[in-house]
């Protein structure tokens, strides 16, 4: 990496993760933040302009759009986390169990993560809520289904290779449990690189979120989310546009700095890849 890139570089890392601390807060602290109740509606004041009580002005039913906004950072990316938490569990298990143990073990749980690989997410939605209905349970396991195989297959790939270093080759032959190999010596060289996917993938699941809410298959009206959001506003967009813009900068900023933070994260993970890129 150049000297005279470091300032930069940095300081667009520090943005980014600035930025992204400041979305999670907003999921975690939403109800304590906002300005108004959301839900409420208020027809007398409906496409208000800015100001003071409003600083983003209201929609087509009066309600505050920075409070909308909030509550719907919860939603989008308190939907998000639910969904990492999972999928991590479940890729640690099956990906530590399938390169612990071998054989046909990992043959077979290498199967059917290649099942579950093969249908796209939307699809797997789609099949999920026509079966079971619309709401953001559904789509949460629709993202669940689709994505653990590949956190299992990108588990079960660094157990392999940590499985040939020195420390765990000789845990094995004093005789160490397997689980106490994976606990001891091989889970901490999974986690760091397993953290910079799982933060590179939160964009990529806030869009699925929030793209399946603005199709109406996720998350129903009134409930406040981005997507829903973008899908109300739709009608008065040649009028009112701000009532696209606003969630949809919002999306548009959640992804790019947890992408950037996330790359932040391989970068800094993998030593290899960046001096690969010649920085």
């Amino acid at each position: 990496m150049t000297t005279a890139g470091l300032p930069a570089r940095s300081g667009s890392v520090a943005a980014a993760g600035a930025l992204a601390a400041g979305f999670v807060l907003l999921a975690l602290a939403g109800p304590l933040l906002v300005p108004h109740d959301p839900l409420a509606v208020d027809l007398a004041h409906r496409f208000a302009a800015p100001d003071l009580a409003h600083p983003l002005g209201t929609d087509h039913l009066g309600r505050d759009i920075l409070s909308r906004l909030i509550a719907g950072a919860r939603t989008t990316l308190g939907a998000v986390l639910v969904v990492l938490a999972v999928v991590v569990a479940l890729g640690l298990s099956v990906g530590g169990l399938a390169g612990m143990v071998g054989g046909r073990v990992d043959a077979v749980l290498m199967r059917l993560c290649d099942v579950f690989l093969t249908v796209p997410t939307f699809v797997l939605a789609l099949f999920m809520i026509g079966a079971l209905g619309t709401g953001l349970v559904n789509v949460v396991a629709a993202i669940v289904l689709s994505h653990w195989a590949w956190y299992a297959r990108i588990v079960r790939g660094l157990v392999l290779e940590l499985k040939t270093r020195d420390y765990v080759l000789a845990a094995r032959i004093a005789g160490a449990p397997r689980l106490a190999i994976f606990a001891e010596h091989v889970l901490p060289g999974v986690v760091p690189p397993l953290a910079a996917l799982a933060t590179l993938d939160i964009g990529h699941m806030a869009l699925h979120v929030a793209g399946l809410s603005f199709l109406g298959l996720g998350v129903q009206p009134p409930t406040p989310e981005w997507g829903v959001m973008i899908n109300d506003a739709r009608p008065f967009f040649w009028t009112r546009p701000l009532l696209v813009v606003w969630p949809g900068l919002a999306i548009a900023l959640a992804v790019l700095a947890f992408n950037r933070l996330g790359d932040a994260l391989r970068d800094r993970l993998d030593p290899a890849l960046v001096a690969g890129r010649g920085l």
